[in-house]
């Protein structure tokens, strides 16, 4: 099966957005470890080109090996309640689920050519 990604763009309420990252890292952490389909979760800050910082936006970028765990994730109890205590937070979000236009599959594996030794284990 194919992997998908989840990518979402948050803008915060003025004032919040260290608060919403503290909640937004955490619930990183829980999702990969409660989660085994989840096979990566980066909290991203998006930078203009000098490198600076823009306020009150910040982006996640999630991997799950297929639907099956797309689905588990809309399903764990604990996302309501992330959801729920965000929403003060937030002005808005945007979430854009994708899949890898190469149809790669999840268990295939790196290609010879992304094996480096940042991802030896």
């Amino acid at each position: 099966m194919t992997a998908l990604t989840i990518i979402v763009e948050f803008e915060t309420n003025e004032g919040s957005e260290e608060e919403f990252l503290t909640r937004i890292r955490e619930h990183a952490r829980k999702t990969l470890e409660e989660e085994p389909g989840c096979l990566r979760f980066e909290v991203i800050k998006p930078i203009k080109r000098d490198g600076t910082p823009i306020p009150n936006k910040v982006m996640v970028n999630e991997l799950y090996a297929n639907e099956a765990a797309v689905t588990a994730h809309e399903s764990n109890p604990r996302l309501a309640k992330v959801r729920e205590a965000n929403g003060p937070l937030l002005k808005s979000s945007r979430l854009i689920l994708a899949q890898a236009v190469d149809g790669r599959a999840a268990d295939e594996g790196l290609r010879p050519q992304e094996l480096n030794a940042s991802n030896d284990d």
